[in-house]
């Protein structure tokens, strides 16, 4: 049992170190991948202060923000969907199916639509307003599902992903509703930011994000142990003294507090939330200790992939990230739905 444990934990650190590893390299590609080509040896100098012109510019105001949030969305969407999946015991939960992304997005195509134009998405006010605007959508898409799927004291995993579904396309047909009612141009931008884009690329947004996520993570892999006694049953939980409703609820708002927090600069980025845990469970095991923060990691390389070629499919045009997202974990949803 000693030698079992000692050998999961060395394929774990493995895992992380190898992780860490493919997160560099994609670091560095993606540094260099985009319209304007920058070579390695300009980065370095760029980095230690010398003056490289333009690609100083490009480097530090448009790349490595860009980089960076793709790197923190994709950890936070990827562990949020761990979370919900563990809180429900349902391999299809993810913000994005269930309707917590769609919550999030139509709060900020609504505040849009109320002030009259898109200028705040990029204005200073927006980095309080986004977060917070998603926040409060994506809450409220969580109590109804959880309202409504919640029958005789329990969450059926078929009947929450049913109900998620259905809210989903609620939230989705408000959000088309107000959209159409726009301005061609506000039209295009909204569409473009619910689709996947990764827009926020200033150091404000980076911080705003940052900050969420440095709370957030450690807290939900802090309380990762009740997700292991969940996967027990609830008469079990019960049993060994777990507050169950209690505990569900606080993972259940850290997991939505990363989703609203992530899609206020991220737009809806569907199915990375589902594809990370699963991969990271097929790893390392059933211990959400070590299953979330190798889920942060899967997810901040799938997104920084995923962004990398965005940008490079269709140059000098840019594909939105949902969009390659999505085709990359359609394909796997449909295999767990055949599976469940």
């Amino acid at each position: 049992m000693i030698d079992k444990y000692a050998k999961n934990t060395r394929k774990y650190i493995l895992l992380m170190i190898g992780l860490f590893i493919l997160l560099l390299v994609m670091f560095v590609v993606s540094i260099n991948t985009g319209f304007m080509k920058i070579p390695l040896t300009e980065v370095w100098s760029a980095f230690f202060g010398h003056d490289v012109g333009d690609q100083r510019l490009t480097l530090f105001e448009f790349r490595l923000p860009r980089i960076i949030l793709a790197m923190l969305i994709g950890a936070g969407i990827a562990v949020a969907g761990g979370i919900l999946q563990g809180i429900t015991k349902n391999p299809l939960a993810d913000p994005g199916i269930i309707g917590i992304n769609a919550g999030a997005s139509f709060a900020v195509v609504l505040y849009t639509f109320l002030s009259g134009s898109t200028t705040f998405l990029t204005g200073t006010l927006s980095i309080f307003v986004m977060p917070f605007t998603a926040l409060v959508g994506a809450f409220i898409a969580a109590i109804l599902i959880y309202t409504i799927a919640r029958r005789k004291g329990a969450i059926t995993p078929i009947r929450l992903i049913l109900v998620g579904i259905g809210i989903n396309a609620a939230f989705a047909s408000g959000t088309l509703v107000l959209q159409m009612k726009m301005d061609p141009q506000d039209f295009t931008k909204t569409l473009t930011w619910i689709s996947g884009s990764i827009w926020a690329t200033n150091w404000d947004f980076v911080l705003s994000t940052l900050i969420w996520l440095v709370i957030l993570i450690p807290l939900a892999i802090y309380k990762s142990r009740f997700l292991n006694v969940f996967s027990l049953g609830d008469s079990i939980s019960i049993g060994l003294g777990v507050p169950l409703e209690k505990e569900r609820l606080k993972l259940l708002i850290i997991a939505v507090g990363l989703a609203g927090s992530c899609v206020a600069v991220g737009g809806g980025i569907t199915f990375l939330g589902l594809i990370a845990p699963h991969i990271a469970r097929r790893l390392i095991g059933s211990n959400h200790g070590k299953i979330l923060p190798l889920t942060a990691l899967l997810g901040a390389c799938i997104l920084l992939i995923a962004d990398t070629l965005a940008r490079v499919v269709m140059s000098p045009m840019e594909l939105p990230v949902g969009i390659v997202i999505a085709i990359l974990g359609a394909p796997y949803f449909i295999y767990l739905l055949m599976k469940v």
